[in-house]
């Protein structure tokens, strides 16, 4: 080493020679700013003149945070972590970058936060990409007509209230009405399909979570599903941001021309973990002391989903928002903006719950915009007397309710209509195959349920689905192609009805 230095000292051309070919680093240049203020979950940044909107900001302790506010002199910060590790007084430094979430099929069959990173204890996660969570949504000619249906499997919304890929179909109702379990349903589902599912917990307690993800991982669909948490013990900023980076997961998927279904739990506790930031941040309170761009943060959420082009990648994205009510108040000021927003409502009733039927779907409520024209012709062919039968039957119940004297051709139609609504009911985590859907809402409407006791009800529409399991693989399969239920397979599946009553009559003895 010396004999180096000594010849570089004796040779001051080849020293400038050597610090020609390799210039010193020139100066970097960045901005440093500073805590001003600290409260729960956003923080006030001053010395920042040149940030902007919606940039990413990263604190000395590594905590991240989204700039929302630019005002002068002071930014108004979201945090994306705890807030007890934020300081007053430390410094703050730009990214140049807006905040982006880990996309890839690496993220299916795992948990993880708003941004990617997992929860699952399964180690790293090594993705393709990282995309913004926030994206422009598509333009009106990359979009194209809905004319899929999407099978939930559940004999209410399919026959009733059906939903289309891409699709945004709210489920809205009171607490432990049972929205997420339709939703988690909807899931379940896709098993026989080619769909990919993306759940997004937003608030939800870490009890919950775990349930759905148990539910998922028993039915077969964690290894289609990416499952995204953001607790009520996490950042507020995070509960903000996860449902738009679980679109941007579902937006890299669709790209690559696949059907992608996103469930996102709950946006009333996204819409109040919003407004806990926008006060903090002291922005003016409107309508329920929510801020005046609320609609706009679910109006541009939603709108990037759709089915698309060929051109924009041919896949699609369909969206199930939750919303939670009060009281069955329909039109408080989040449901009545997501309703607005969105191409249809599943309402989930509390009235139905107290009657236990389940999925308590209220017909006379819900309702789907765009699903019908998706809807197979199958259903169709069903669907229009089912809603009227229920509609009919539930206004006769209320007018007899009050002893009135009834002939037998009433009497005859609220029978009908009892046997039609029990027909309806479902056990959780039992999606049931289009065929043996049908089988058992054709036999209710033709009378095969007519009288019978709950127990009675729920054996007879077993042994029609496992008859129609058994026998009817071609007309399944003439569903699955959009054929038209004509009047040979309706027979048939009438005669499947007739022959579970006269199997349960046999068992009793006599003939119900």
């Amino acid at each position: 080493m010396s004999g180096e230095t000594s010849d570089i000292g004796a040779n001051p051309e080849g020293l400038l020679q050597a610090l020609l070919d390799n210039p010193a680093p020139g100066p970097h240049l960045s901005e440093i700013g500073q805590v001003a203020e600290v409260a729960d979950g956003i923080a006030i940044v001053t010395g920042l003149e040149r940030a902007l909107s919606d940039e990413l900001l990263r604190f000395e302790s590594g905590v991240q945070g989204i700039v929302l506010d630019l005002e002068p002199g002071r930014l108004g910060v979201v945090l994306l972590g705890p807030s007890e590790r934020v300081a007053v007084g430390t410094g703050v430094a730009r990214t140049h970058k807006v905040v982006s979430a880990k996309v890839g099929p690496a993220l299916l069959g795992r948990v993880v936060d708003a941004l990617g990173n997992p929860q699952d204890g399964k180690g790293a996660i090594k993705v393709e990409a990282m995309q913004p969570v926030e994206a422009e949504a598509p333009e009106i000619l990359d979009r194209k007509a809905i004319t899929r249906p999407l099978a939930t499997g559940i004999k209410t919304v399919d026959a009733a209230v059906p939903i289309g890929l891409g699709q945004r179909q709210l489920v809205i109702g009171d607490r432990q009405t049972g929205k997420t379990s339709l939703a988690v349903d909807a899931i379940l589902n896709q098993k026989s399909t080619d769909v990919t599912c993306i759940y997004c917990a937003i608030g939800q307690r870490g009890d919950a979570v775990a349930k759905v993800i148990g539910a998922i991982t028993d039915g077969g669909m964690l290894g289609r599903t990416v499952i995204m948490s953001a607790g009520d013990e996490e950042a507020a900023g995070l509960a903000y941001i996860a449902p738009y980076a679980a679109l941007s997961m579902a937006e890299y998927f669709a790209a690559q021309g696949r059907d992608v279904l996103v469930v996102l739990d709950d946006l009333t506790h996204h819409a109040r973990s919003y407004r806990e930031l926008s006060l903090l941040l002291r922005r003016p309170p409107g309508r329920e002391a929510f801020p005046g761009d609320i609609f706009y943060i679910h109006a541009r959420l939603l709108e990037r989903a759709g089915q698309f082009t060929e051109a924009a990648g041919g896949g699609s994205i369909t969206v199930l928002p939750v919303v939670e009510t009060q009281a069955e108040n329909l039109s408080a000021y989040i449901p009545t903006n997501l309703i607005s927003i969105t191409d249809g409502q599943i309402y989930l009733s509390p009235r139905l719950v107290r009657k236990n039927q389940f999925p308590a779907v209220d017909l006379g409520v819900s309702v789907s915009r765009v699903g019908g024209k998706a809807q197979s012709r199958a259903f169709r062919s069903v669907a229009g007397n089912l809603r009227v039968t229920l509609s009919q039957f539930e206004e006769l119940e209320d007018f007899a309710r009050f002893g009135t004297r009834l002939d037998d051709a009433t009497r005859a139609r609220l029978t009908r209509g009892a046997a039609v609504r029990a027909s309806l009911r479902q056990a959780e985590r039992d999606p049931i195959p289009a065929v043996e859907q049908l089988a058992v809402l054709v036999a209710a409407m033709d009378g095969q349920l007519d009288g019978l006791s709950e127990a009675e009800t729920f054996a007879v529409m077993a042994a029609i689905r496992t008859a129609a399991a058994r026998d009817l693989g071609e007309i399944a399969e003439k569903i699955a192609q959009n054929d038209p239920l004509d009047d040979d397979a309706r027979a048939r599946m009438v005669a499947l009805g007739q022959q579970a009553r006269r199997t349960l009559g046999e068992r009793h003895g006599a003939n119900p």
